[in-house]
């Protein structure tokens, strides 16, 4: 039964970065937010187990809030937002697909090889996991670089943020007050970024980000 909780557990959180990669991957903002939603399901069963194994209920809760916040809430939000603002088109990446997957791999075998020695004392579920859940945080941040669209980078952030909570589960947790603070720092963040959205559209006719640096070069 361990082997299988272990097993399970990893499962799930490599479940994670698969679907990073698939948002690497995507070219199309609509693909993308659907994506993102997978990646918010997959995290709320890898806690839910967690709180299964490690007999903490208070993970339930976590879980619920990634599912009902992330994997419904700010997807469908954001399909709203993309359809309103007309830029429902393909993502620009900075230098391709193909060289992002590449260092996509890269830094998932950077964090296994920074994470698994330095966490070697660490709990057998939570040594893999944190590894893991490394790489997702990585991926996200690399995301967040490659991606021109304003949007992609949002989802970039928000799939950071979900690396980050699949660390804190898998080593036992925070506080439950603590991550409801972060989930409602999360909604009020994603309410702010979305009126910022619709003035830089209103203003520029584009969420580009690199139009928005041309813009402000020839400005200067």
């Amino acid at each position: 039964m361990e082997r299988f909780s272990l097993d399970a557990a990893h499962l799930l959180a490599g479940g994670m970065v698969l679907v990073s990669f698939m948002m690497l991957y995507q070219n199309r903002i609509l693909g993308l937010l659907n994506v993102f939603a997978a990646h918010a399901v997959v995290l709320a069963l890898s806690v839910a187990w967690q709180a299964y194994v490690q007999s903490a209920p208070h993970l339930f809760v976590t879980a619920a809030i990634a599912l009902i916040l992330k994997a419904i809430i700010i997807p469908v939000a954001l399909h709203h937002m993309v359809l309103r603002l007309g830029v429902h088109r393909d993502i620009e990446t900075v230098g391709g697909i193909g060289p992002t997957m590449l260092m996509g791999i890269g830094l998932v075998a950077l964090s296994m090889v920074v994470m698994l020695p330095a966490a070697a004392e660490a709990d057998p579920i939570a040594r893999e996991d944190l590894a893991l859940a490394l790489s997702v945080i990585l991926l996200g941040l690399l995301m967040m670089v490659t991606r021109q669209n304003a949007i992609s980078q949002i989802v970039g952030f928000m799939s950071l943020e979900n690396g980050l909570v699949l660390a804190a589960t898998g080593a036992r947790g925070m506080p439950l007050v603590v991550e409801i603070s972060v989930a409602f720092s999360v909604l009020v963040a994603f309410i702010v970024i979305g009126v910022f959205l619709f003035r830089i559209r209103e203003r520029f006719d584009t969420i580009d980000t690199q139009a928005l640096d041309d813009f402000r070069e020839g400005r200067e």
